[in-house]
């Protein structure tokens, strides 16, 4: 088993570094859940599969991430509170090409 740090920045400002393991195909939303660094209910609200934002977070670290698919474009063009850099954590994949990665999460809309 291999695991990653990736630093989460949660909605109050709070900076986490936490391990994330790149064997259980695990997302960042799921992570951000597992550690429960957002409250209940606001986190992951569409299950991960990008139809809800409630897992935007902006990328703070320069890590090349795999390509925004069209539904998570879309996603993000109608989400409050988006800026260049927003992804939907629910699209960034736990592997090894990420360890480091550096996200705050956004706002809760």
């Amino acid at each position: 088993m291999t695991d990653v740090k990736i630093k989460i920045i949660d909605r109050e400002g709070i900076s986490h570094i936490v391990d994330a393991p790149t064997d259980m195909n695990m997302n960042l939303m799921e992570l951000v859940r597992s550690y429960e660094l957002a409250p209940e209910g606001t986190i992951g609200i569409c299950g991960g599969m990008a139809m809800c934002a409630s897992c935007q977070c902006y990328v703070i670290s320069e890590h090349k991430l795999s390509e925004k698919s069209n539904e998570e474009e879309a996603m993000l063009a109608e989400a409050f509170y988006a800026q260049d850099n927003s992804r939907l954590g629910c699209q960034i994949r736990i592997t090894e090409v990420i360890d480091g990665l550096e996200v705050t999460l956004a706002p809760e809309s």
